[in-house]
């Protein structure tokens, strides 16, 4: 892949370092591997750190004047954070529960960020060795196995008859998201729900396969980077409940706001936006 076709200089290396990553964790997937928790009470295995350490190494051997903020290594303090103009931002194992569950749905996330924007975002499925990546002005493609890539993107209107699709998390949810989906099944009639792990879900959406991604539950900067750089590649976009574009500025916490994932410009965009602030 051309670095004229991909549009940025680091996104072929990052593609390649985000494969060798899943290689990582692969031998550790439905086996019997030891699940610690964190500080936070989330999991880590031995596959998130190995990921990890291999995607700290590739990134600095590929710049070292970038720094790296990484889920396994997020101990980082935000005065140091804010002199930063330009970072990666990384989740080596994005969807560890259901990596340890013995499911498909996780992924290794990889983000470039400059002033609190994602430049690029690269998506690498370990099981599969499917990819995606993009950003904004750049495009969005999805890549797999011995074939070339596609460039995708999100679909705007939906065909007559079909329902309307709402990406969920299989794990997460809250009561505020479920009085969305009671509002949005209201006012646009059939709503069919795909649920599915990780950051897949911002993919379902870039690929055309959903209409949106309304996240009233919590979620960090590392799980959404990535996938909302393929999103801003394929058309779509990411906005806070009061309509600004979501971003990642050095706050004292990495957790991240609400948000809407959803096409550009969708004719559902303003309904979805009243919806969420109710």
């Amino acid at each position: 892949m051309s670095e004229l076709f991909l549009g940025h200089p680091f996104i072929a290396p990052v593609i390649e370092l985000a494969r060798q990553a899943g290689e990582a964790i692969l031998p550790y997937w439905r086996a019997d591997v030891a699940v610690t928790s964190k500080a936070d009470d989330s999991p880590v295995t031995a596959a998130d750190l190995a990921a990890h350490h291999l995607i700290l190494a590739g990134l600095t051997a590929l710049d070292p004047s970038i720094p790296v903020l990484s889920e396994e290594d997020a101990d980082i303090d935000q005065s140091v954070r804010a002199g930063w103009q330009r970072w990666w931002l990384v989740d080596p194992l994005d969807g560890t529960k259901e990596f340890i569950s013995g499911s498909e749905e996780f992924t290794v996330n990889i983000a470039l960020i400059e002033q609190g924007r994602v430049v690029f975002g690269v998506v690498s499925i370990p099981t599969t060795g499917r990819c995606y990546f993009g950003g904004a002005g750049l495009g969005a493609w999805r890549s797999d196995v011995n074939a070339a890539p596609k460039q995708i993107q999100v679909r705007q209107t939906r065909a007559a008859g079909e329902a309307f699709t709402v990406v969920a998390s299989r794990r997460h949810t809250s009561p505020e998201q479920e009085r969305l989906l009671d509002g949005l099944s209201e006012g646009l009639g059939e709503l069919k729900l795909a649920n599915i792990g990780s950051s897949l879900k911002f993919c379902l959406l870039a690929e055309g396969s959903a209409d949106c991604y309304p996240r009233l539950a919590p979620t960090s900067q590392w799980d959404t980077a990535a996938a909302q750089g393929v999103l801003e590649g394929a058309g779509g976009e990411v906005l806070e409940l009061n309509g600004k574009p979501f971003s990642y500025p050095a706050r004292e916490s990495l957790l991240n706001p609400f948000f809407l994932a959803l096409p550009a410009k969708a004719v559902w965009r303003d309904r979805l936006l009243t919806l969420a602030r109710s």
